[in-house]
């Protein structure tokens, strides 16, 4: 994909590759998208068996990046995550050896299986780029994406993330089960094997951090930032939250909905971006009452009813275009 041209990133063909694998998905492939060009990271939280590792590794094999997974256990270390220095007998010397975090896609798959000091261990690596063993940093790969699979906390032998790591996220996408008419189609498809190898890869390193430079320059007016903020602050008067959203998820919302812009192929940014990131990209980031969490109420729908009750004013319609 020549981006020289026109400067426009066509989503068709990155759904009809990965169709070859995966079937349906394409509002999580859009936002997995998203989260790349902002430079995210993204946690997709779902029972077993719903295809988030299948998701993640055929979208790690079309961006031609180097790819590497972590299968988290109890007994996972830090430095089976960073590295750690080797002592070599021939020259007496200590010799850093990398570990998976080295990369520009990492997989940590089923992330709560892990102890917190090694989910920890990737805070540094997920917000700054880089990693510090024995008080030198290295950096990583550019672009350096953490792509994390969760099944719900309930589930026996699970670790809840501490709030600092969910917060390193920036989106957090549920699966769900596919329509009945996806499901039939995956087991006429990919029912036996999944076609790993046919898919072709259609993004380099390189265009990819074009792609991230890009959305740093679309175009926010000073009543969409406002927009934003009044959101944010009306999660931290609600009712139903004990904790709203930081100044961190604000800033946050604001970078994706410049890379969700961009991939619209508009280099501005309409109220219309804000309503649709605004639950992955906040859903993990408010901490419900004790009252909300009896009653089975969810995050996203609290977010749902804070945007349909804060009207958007006339002037960011007018202005955004």
């Amino acid at each position: 994909m020549d981006l020289a041209k026109g400067e426009k990133i066509i989503l068709e063909n990155l759904y009809e590759e990965l169709s070859k694998v995966v079937i349906g998905r394409q509002k999580e492939i859009k936002l997995l998208f998203t989260s790349l060009i902002s430079k995210g990271h993204v946690l997709l939280e779902d029972l077993p068996g719903m295809g988030k590792t299948t998701l993640v590794k055929a979208f790690s094999k079309v961006l031609d990046c180097s790819f590497s997974r972590i299968q988290c256990t109890p007994d996972l270390l830090p430095s089976d995550v960073i590295g750690m220095s080797i002592f070599s007998p021939k020259s007496s010397e200590f010799s850093f050896r990398k570990g998976p975090i080295f990369t520009n896609i990492l997989l940590v798959d089923e992330i709560n299986r892990a102890l917190p000091r090694t989910q920890s261990s990737l805070l540094e690596g997920m917000e700054e780029g880089q990693v510090s063993v024995e008080g030198q940093a290295s950096l990583l790969e550019r672009p350096f994406m953490v792509l994390a699979t969760q099944n719900p906390i309930e589930m026996e032998g699970t670790f809840p993330l501490p709030e600092a790591q969910m917060d390193r996220f920036l989106m957090k996408i549920r699966m769900g089960y596919p329509t009945i008419e996806e499901e039939e189609l995956m087991l006429k498809k990919v029912g036996d094997e999944l076609p790993y190898d046919q898919l072709n890869s259609l993004f380099s390193p390189e265009a990819i951090v074009y792609m991230q430079s890009k959305a740093e320059q679309v175009f926010v007016h000073d009543s969409i930032s406002s927009y934003i903020v009044a959101l944010a602050t009306e999660t931290r008067r609600h009712p139903m939250f004990t904790v709203g959203v930081s100044p961190r998820a604000t800033k946050a919302l604001y970078k994706a909905v410049k890379s969700w812009a961009l991939i619209n192929q508009r280099d501005y940014v309409l109220p219309d971006d804000i309503k649709e990131l605004v639950a992955p990209v906040w859903n993990h980031r408010v901490v419900l009452t004790p009252e909300a969490s009896l009653s089975g109420m969810q995050s996203e729908k609290i977010l749902a009813d804070i945007l349909a009750k804060a009207p958007i004013p006339e002037e960011v319609l007018e202005k955004a275009q």
